[in-house]
């Protein structure tokens, strides 16, 4: 392998330097996860709250690693689907992977749009009704399809902005939460106490907090489609990645700590705001029941809104390479938005939140818990990937992961995909139901398409 010190040229033009791109993953990772599901995670085990964030930010790490050595090696704006394509060449695998990464971004939209119409309500005082949290996820998310309809851009600098409030919405809670601890308001004999539902094993209890928890881990992996716009990426994105996920798990196991220390696990997880209750505890004489809302408002929006994008991009871009139906390729004429891809991941969203609302009382957790395992099922191929693309070798320096690590990282994926980690059926219920829905779409349009090429190119999904 050749020293060469840069990676092959690119069309897009390289603006982001280490501090940029550390704030694009640690805004990628912060917001609905530890927002809306610490209270359900505690349900789980208890106080110890913040063990599942910790053993699912060790299955990140060991799933980063690959992600490092794949995005180093290939710099290129397509992420998963690219990596599987590469390292087995099977079209329909392909499909399916880049189908999974859409509809997680579907199951994602649908949890925030849950947690956003809760603190909505919260700021009103028009507590945790189920009906109008519901309504209110709804209104959000046709909110969100007429952004969308309109052309909205996300630019890197709006991406800081939301990502400085995510931040400050946590660290208020820390600080808050610590300024109580030294009142001697907590009860720090609740952190270190397992308690376990329905006579849960630890081990079992530890998991599946652990595949709810993945969800506020999630975000790392949507980095490597800034690759083309990153500096000397071989070099930047190692360091400042893991960095990255450095920070949020020293978050999220600081608020876990706080939430637990101040409210009994009884009350937060009954709580569809568990953040807000945090901070009301810690500062009843501030007007804080206005401002947290507002601010973890602010932290799922942005959330949603990326997520309905990146699945209406996706979707139209299958579209264009005639793997899916030809009619959800259009654009609309004046604004030159993929309207008919954005109107598609609109109903299946819409249709999400009643189904999982009306069979399910914990829809955000079954929500979030579906995106978490679609996502690691696309995870466990692309640990397996990197270990098979070792016979594939470039011409410039790269990172390069352990293979014990890529190993375990698969082994573990896999694992907190399976039944044995104690996941809501309904989580396998929902994610079946959506690939099941791309495989019926694939082979219609096949049968219909037939005398059309039916080859699909991660490298131009994204492409106008």
């Amino acid at each position: 392998m050749s020293t060469q010190d840069s990676p092959e040229p690119t069309e897009l033009k390289r603006v982001m330097g280490p501090k940029l791109l550390l704030l694009f993953i640690v805004g990628d990772i912060l917001g609905t996860g530890i927002y809306a599901l610490t209270g359900q995670v505690a349900q789980e085990v208890g106080g110890a709250a913040w063990a599942p964030f910790l053993v699912a930010f060790a299955v990140a790490l060991l799933t980063a690693f690959s992600y490092l050595e794949l995005v180093t090696k290939y710099p290129r704006a397509a992420g998963a689907a690219l990596y599987v394509h590469k390292a087995f060449g099977i079209h329909f695998l392909t499909f399916i992977v880049a189908f999974t990464v859409m509809c997680s971004g579907l199951t994602s939209a649908a949890t925030a749009s849950r947690a956003f119409s809760a603190n909505m309500f919260a700021v009103f005082g028009m507590g945790d009704d189920a009906t109008l949290v519901t309504m209110g996820a709804l209104g959000f998310m046709v909110l969100v399809m007429i952004v969308n309809f309109r052309g909205a851009s996300e630019s890197v600098k709006a991406n800081v902005v939301l990502t400085l409030i995510e931040l400050s919405g946590l660290l208020l809670v820390i600080l808050l939460g610590f300024y109580a601890m030294s009142k001697g308001q907590a009860d720090f004999s609740r952190v270190v106490a397992f308690e376990t539902p329905e006579n849960k094993s630890v081990f079992l209890a530890v998991t599946s907090a652990t595949a709810l928890a993945f969800f506020a881990m999630v975000g790392f992996e949507d980095s490597v489609n800034m690759a083309e716009e990153v500096h000397a990426p071989h070099k930047i994105f190692p360091k400042v990645m893991l960095t990255g996920l450095g920070i949020t798990a020293v978050i999220y196991v600081l608020v876990s700590i706080c939430a637990v220390a101040l409210i009994p696990v009884g009350e937060l997880a009954a709580s569809s705001t568990p953040l807000v209750l945090v901070v009301e505890r810690a500062a009843p004489g501030l007007p804080m029941d206005k401002i947290m809302p507002v601010i973890s408002m602010f932290a799922v929006a942005n959330s949603a809104l990326i997520n309905m994008m990146m699945a209406s991009r996706l979707l139209y871009g299958m579209s264009r390479q005639n793997v899916l139906p030809k009619f959800l390729s259009y654009v609309h004429r004046r604004n030159q938005t993929p309207w008919a891809a954005i109107v598609f991941t609109t109903i299946l969203a819409l249709a999400l939140i009643l189904l999982v609302s009306s069979t399910n009382s914990k829809a955000i957790s079954a929500l979030g818990g579906t995106t978490a395992l679609l996502l690691l099922g696309v995870f466990a191929f692309v640990n397996i990937a990197v270990l098979v693309l070792r016979r594939d070798r470039v011409e410039h320096t790269h990172f390069k992961a352990n293979t014990v690590l890529s190993v375990v990282g698969a082994a573990a994926c896999v694992f907190l995909v399976t039944p044995l980690t104690g996941r809501d059926v309904i989580q396998y219920q929902v994610a079946g139901w959506l690939l099941a829905l791309g495989v019926v779409m694939w082979g219609l349009t096949v049968l219909f398409q037939r005398n059309q090429p039916h080859r699909l190119d991660p490298e131009r999904l994204n492409e106008r």
